[in-house]
């Protein structure tokens, strides 16, 4: 592949008009996008760039493109894919999957007024919620280094016999040892959890170096009028610069406070019991003290502030972003000192103090999910944004994931506590095992998957009427009376599971509602026996034991064969690089949106893209006066749409939008109607110069945008369009046609018929000689740049 230098456009005649292309998800090459081998990077870096091809580099000053007439468009190629699918690293972000789904929640509020409480408090609670799940995390790690390997394998003599690399920590194997105190196994223990809080700053911060840390282009604000109902189009949207650092501090001193508090804790306990020493027991009290305060400081700065995207940024909280981290780390240096203090008869037995850690956090996860409910219905209450009830779930989206997050985080919780205990307890008799609530927890998955399978198999039975109903609407629409029954049945069977995405919402729904109920039931049943399931049923009737009993041994099999699952997967995906293409497309979808609600999830790949779209769309228009055509496929469709919304008012009269394949308005106005609402998608259709829209009844993804036609231009969406294009062999395809889908948008004639009508509609402009006259370009009349100032989104 080549590479030139970005042309200077500034002063030259007006050129070919522009075709910016952006692919969708999972990505794909320059070469494919242009349909030519040779072509040369024009601008950008090996992890995003804008590419054309070799005969349309010199198409700027040349005034015409090599080959083709002065209106032919010069297309470009925007490759946006390595942000997400990048090096082997990638495959690690899987760890991150709670954080991003959770974060995911942030932006799925209803659509209401800026400013209001209920806004903020809805972005605070979500942001409490993403805090509980990293202390999850990090307890989890502790479970796994503190409880069950350094304070009940190691104390357990045939255990650690049984693991030879813990005979330097048993007191069995090697009496009178230094780390065979407990106090010091498990400060010596306390290394992972601690490394582990340790990696995911590092790689908050070096992602926030390269993401949130880059300033965007405009920086100018613009009347809410101007901007329709979102705030995509301001300027602060694709810079979170400072929330990511104030979160990134609260939660890395959370992950240490809770190390702090599984080590400190242990050794406290022991001290305050009768006869211990005096010292000793006023500093256990002075210690818990201390975590207390830096539990109520962490969720302070929690609390304290969501995000600005009025204006740009700029400061950092200095005090908050290097003090509290640190603050915590000199705690944590202290309890590990503290707990290292040779205590004379001090013995593991049982499970770690604490054990109640996990179902504190289940109970207040479940309080978070349903006053976040509860506000989230007050404001689709109050939303009149939604005439027609598209918003999913009425508005209970955000709750519904919320509550998917916290329980992909308990499972994976779970599932590692699980494994290494069993593990580790080769009989399985040896040791007490992890806290009784995961165990709980274990056992309701497999009534929850019969549950998901019931649905599931609901919904295959629509699907199968669904499609003997479009076996007679395809041979309508292709006039294929009779036809061959079995490419109308290929046909039709693509249309009707193609809506099963429509189904989303139902699917969520049940999941979320019968894993918040099913959650109360094994936290419930926890606390009121203490027991594990099978243990709590002795004495029950016979069929409620044997249920108990296989409930907790298919739920630990599942958890288990899950985490192994998982972990293969991050393995392949880590050299694989087809596979790690596959969890890109994950990443395209859920990265999409700023970090707002938790520091650790995967990067927004999207505070990079938008902004350069935007600036690329600006400088050309500008410089040339030229037309340009940004066309989406996919995913780049929305970040076509958010690049647009986030130039000037005159730049966007300038620019058409092309978009097929297109989830703006079936997934993201559905499930972020705050951001992509009717209203939203409706502002964009006045401030651009026009907008088409092309789907297809196969596709499972990209739909209709529903927008009429007014005086802003045509209708946006164009009648579905034919897939196959022909059934069966005619004159123009002498080949059968496959169904396509969500691919090959371009193959169709369609594409190049509305490309060539949004092209007509734009009027090329000669710019003014700004060398000459010494004075910034013009907009176009009747287009005028407006400041003003914006809101907070909460």
């Amino acid at each position: 592949m080549e590479r030139a230098q970005e042309p200077a456009v500034t002063g030259r005649p007006p050129a070919a008009a522009l075709e910016l292309l952006v692919h969708g998800v999972g990505g794909t090459t320059p070469e494919k996008m242009l349909n030519d081998p040779r072509t040369v990077r024009i601008t950008g870096d090996d992890t995003a760039a804008v590419f054309r091809r070799a005969d349309d580099v010199d198409a700027d000053h040349a005034g015409t493109a090599t080959g083709g007439p002065r209106d032919r468009p010069v297309p470009e190629a925007y490759v946006w894919c390595n942000l997400t699918s990048g090096n082997g690293t990638r495959a690690l972000w899987l760890l991150l999957l709670p954080f991003m789904v959770v974060n995911l929640a942030h932006w799925m509020r209803p659509a209401a007024k800026e400013r209001t409480r209920a806004v903020r408090l809805y972005g605070l609670l979500v942001r409490l919620a993403g805090l509980t799940l990293t202390v999850l995390l990090v307890a989890a790690a502790c479970e796994v280094a503190l409880d069950l390997t350094a304070w009940q394998c190691a104390g357990t003599p045939s255990c650690a016999g049984r693991h030879s690399w813990l005979g330097f920590l048993s007191p069995a194997v090697r009496d009178g040892g230094w780390w065979t105190t407990p106090g010091r196994r498990l400060a010596l223990a306390a290394v992972l959890p601690t490394a582990l809080t340790a990696l995911l700053w590092y790689l908050s911060h070096r992602t926030w170096r390269a993401y949130e840390s880059q300033e965007p282009p405009n920086g100018r604000p613009e009347p809410e009028d101007v901007l329709g109902h979102t705030a995509l189009g301001r300027p602060g949207f694709w810079y979170g610069r400072r929330l990511v650092a104030r979160l990134r501090a609260a939660h890395t001193a959370a992950g240490l406070l809770t190390v702090a508090a599984a080590v400190g804790t242990a050794a406290a306990r022991q001290d305050s019991a009768p006869g211990g020493p005096a010292l000793l027991d006023f500093l256990g009290r002075l210690l818990e003290a201390a975590l207390a305060a830096g539990a109520v400081a962490t969720v302070w700065v929690v609390c304290r502030r969501g995000r600005s995207e009025r204006r740009l940024d700029r400061a950092l909280d200095a005090h908050l972003v290097r003090r509290l981290p640190l603050a915590a780390l000199v705690l944590l240096a202290f309890t590990l000192v503290y707990a290292s203090w040779h205590r004379p008869g001090w013995e593991s037995d049982g499970r770690l103090p604490g054990d109640t850690t996990f179902g504190a956090i289940t109970l207040l996860q479940g309080a978070l999910v349903i006053a976040l409910a509860v506000v989230a219905s007050v404001l689709y209450r109050r939303s009149a944004r939604d005439p027609e009830g598209r918003a999913a779930l009425r508005g209970l989206g955000g709750p519904a994931v919320a509550t998917l997050a916290c329980a992909l985080g308990g499972v994976m919780s779970g599932g590692v506590s699980q494994r290494v205990s069993d593990w580790l307890d080769g009989t399985g008799a040896s040791l007490p095992g992890p806290p009784v609530l995961l165990t709980w927890q274990a056992s309701v998955i497999p009534v929850l998957l019969i549950v998901l399978l019931v649905l599931g198999g609901l919904l295959g039975r629509s699907a199968w009427r669904l499609t003997r109903a479009e076996r007679v609407a395809v041979a309508g629409d292709y006039g294929a009376e009779p036809g061959d029954p079995a490419h109308t049945q290929r046909i039709a069977r693509a249309r009707a599971l193609a809506t099963l995405t429509d189904r989303a919402p139902l699917l969520v729904a049940v999941s979320a509602t019968t894993t918040l109920l099913l959650g109360a039931g094994a936290l419930a049943g926890a606390f009121a026996t203490g027991r594990t399931p099978g243990r709590a049923a002795e004495g029950a009737h016979a069929f409620v034991r044997g249920a108990a009993e296989t409930g907790q041994a298919i739920g630990s099999w599942l958890i288990g064969l899950g985490f192994i699952l998982f972990v293969t997967w991050g393995r392949r995906a880590y050299k694989d690089a087809s596979a790690r293409r596959t969890i890109g497309i994950l990443w395209d979808v859920g990265t999409f949106w700023p970090r707002a609600a938790h520091p650790f999830s995967p990067p927004c790949y999207a505070e990079r893209a938008v902004p350069d779209l935007t600036w690329r769309m600006a400088t050309w228009t500008r410089a040339t006066g030229g037309r340009l055509v940004i066309s989406g496929h996919s995913q780049g469709s929305v970040l076509a749409a958010a690049a647009a919304w986030q130039l000037t008012a005159a730049d966007r009269k300038r620019v058409a939008l092309l978009t097929y394949g297109s989830p703006i308005e079936r997934l993201y106005g559905r499930w972020f109607p705050a951001h992509f609402g009717p209203a939203a998608l409706s502002a964009l259709h006045e401030d651009i110069d026009c907008w088409r829209n092309l789907y297809r009844l196969t596709d499972p993804i990209g739909g209709p945008v529903r927008l009429a036609g007014d005086s802003c231009g045509p209708e946006v969406d164009r009648p579905p369009l034919a897939d196959p294009l022909a059934y069966g062999r005619t004159e123009d395809h002498p080949l059968p046609a496959p169904v396509l889908g969500h691919s090959d948008y371009q193959a169709d004639p369609a594409f190049a018929q509305e490309r060539e009508l949004l092209l007509a509609r734009l009027r090329p402009e000669v710019p003014v000689q700004r060398a000459q006259a010494g004075e910034p370009e013009r907009p176009r009349a009747g287009v005028a740049e407006a400041e003003g100032d914006r809101s907070e989104s909460g």
